[in-house]
């Protein structure tokens, strides 16, 4: 299911909990932990308009989908409505750090949470066609001001601008299927994507606002941090730069033609005029991020699974980490990517993904990704090369058939040039701790997600990271979630 992920610039924040305790507050019908970490203590909070938007937003997503006509068959559905909400909590221990920098993971103890809501709306204006509109609501404060990892510890966080509420546009696309023969298919009804009769063989035109990830590299076991593995590296490839502004949403266009068990596909999206930051660089046909990816099905002993091979190339405004060193060896100074951000330049790369179903209760899956590593990362996370492979198993071998337990490692590497730049105490948007001491970034995360009723489901995660920010000298690091998604 199509999920969209990015990244928001790193900005001040106050410390979570250090907001003041405004007055009244035990006679609040929500509890203390509610008030300290979605923000009641904010001007926005205490008038309770941001309640009474996210229940309308929910209320009018129960009404729209019991009226939308879930089940009928998939010719007469002619639009739909879904809503999902999705908070999460992280904790972080303390742990040690021979030093510290601008853009460095804090040594110390510190608490973080995001919450988004977004209401999916599709309606069907003629034979094949969906017109999709997701409206969305995001809060949260980050772990670090979002500095000091490649692998981030929440896949939500980005959407998050701090501890006021923000309502925004996530999507607005329209999007188009042409049969063109082959057997008889049915595309299922879900979230963003609404039913209907096709054939195996058709061509499938995207335009508009929506992720690089909602059709990209869509790995059915570790790609959505609402309801699998939480962390960056998980959720795609680390590597992969894809184009997207500050939240991971973009403007653009994907061709997609399947072919049986065979699907190629191709998208144009526009990049941020700034790297990481929310404005979109209207020029795409100047600057822009191209992927191209080819897609298999197959089935292994009755069980599905599916290979994608992907390549990307991105054109931008950016610098280049070499000559960012050169500069700063003609003058003497610390080395920095604002000095020779002068020029387009290029970025490409190449990953393959897997996945496969081993039984009914388990499968596995698999990524890798290289980049040239000779630019700055431009609209995802400080990463050049980056491995991941990791399992999801049902509860079903205990007596728990709608549970899910999942392991996943991950490892990131730099590119020498940005190494060299970080251990001359460069910054980069994300990384920088004055100095470097070159490890590979290296992850193990586990969740066991319950589903509490039909429509909500409870997670607890637990993350170890070795190296952060690629540094021998700190860490490891530990940090420990509790996720709660509702979806209707």
């Amino acid at each position: 299911m199509p999920r969209a992920l990015g990244r928001r610039a790193p900005q001040p924040q106050p410390a979570v909990g250090s907001e003041p305790r405004p007055r009244g507050r035990a006679r609040s019908w929500l509890p203390p932990y509610f008030h300290r970490h979605v923000g009641a203590a904010t001007p926005f909070f205490r008038t309770g308009r941001s309640l009474r938007g996210i229940a309308l937003i929910c209320g009018f997503g129960v009404w729209a989908f019991v009226r939308s006509g879930t089940g009928v068959l998939a010719q007469e559905q002619r639009w739909q409505a879904h809503v999902q909400s999705t908070y999460i909590l992280q904790l972080k221990p303390g742990f040690r750090a021979a030093y510290s920098g601008p853009h460095s993971l804090s040594a110390g103890f510190e608490d973080s949470y995001s919450w988004t809501t977004t209401l999916m709306l599709g309606v069907r204006p003629w034979s094949g066609a969906g017109l999709y509109f997701n409206p969305e609501a995001a809060q949260g404060v980050a772990l670090s001001r979002l500095t000091g990892l490649a692998g981030f510890t929440n896949g939500e966080i980005s959407r998050t601008a701090g501890p006021t509420l923000t309502f925004y546009r996530a999507r607005l696309y329209w999007q188009q299927y042409l049969p063109l023969g082959g057997e008889p298919s049915i595309v299922e009804e879900g979230e963003n994507q609404l039913p209907l009769h096709s054939t195996s063989r058709r061509a499938v035109l995207t335009v508009g606002n929506l992720s690089v990830l909602d059709l990209f590299d869509a790995n059915r076991l570790a790609h959505d941090p609402r309801t699998d593995f939480l962390n960056w590296a998980l959720m795609t490839h680390a590597a992969y730069d894809y184009a997207a502004d500050a939240r991971g949403y973009s403007w653009g266009a994907t061709a997609e033609l399947f072919w049986d068990d065979w699907a190629i596909r191709f998208g144009r999206f526009a990049q941020p005029k700034q790297p990481n930051q929310l404005p979109l660089d209207s020029r795409i046909f100047q600057h822009f991020g191209d992927q191209l990816e080819i897609e298999r099905q197959f089935t292994l002993r009755a069980n599905p699974g599916a290979l994608r091979l992907l390549g990307m190339r991105n054109r931008a405004v950016m610098a280049r980490y070499e000559d960012a060193l050169q500069a700063a060896k003609r003058t003497g100074r610390t080395p920095t990517l604002d000095a020779v951000r002068t020029a387009p330049r290029e970025k490409l790369g190449v990953g393959i993904s897997a996945d496969q179903d081993i039984a009914p209760w388990l499968g596995i899956f698999f990524r890798g990704f290289w980049a040239d590593g000779k630019t700055e990362t431009y609209a995802f996370t400080e990463a050049d090369r980056s491995l991941a492979f990791g399992t999801v198993i049902s509860g079903r071998p205990w007596g728990r058939g709608f549970d899910r337990l999942g392991i996943a490692f991950a490892r990131q590497w730099l590119s020498a040039p940005h190494r060299k730049y970080l251990e001359a105490g460069g910054l980069g948007f994300f990384l920088g701790d004055g100095a470097l001491h070159y490890g590979a970034e290296t992850l193990v995360e586990a969740f066991y997600a319950i589903p509490v009723l039909p429509i909500f489901e409870l997670t607890l995660d637990f993350q170890h990271i070795w190296n952060p920010g690629y540094n021998a000298d700190r860490g490891p690091v530990m940090v420990f979630s509790t996720r709660l998604h509702a979806v209707i």
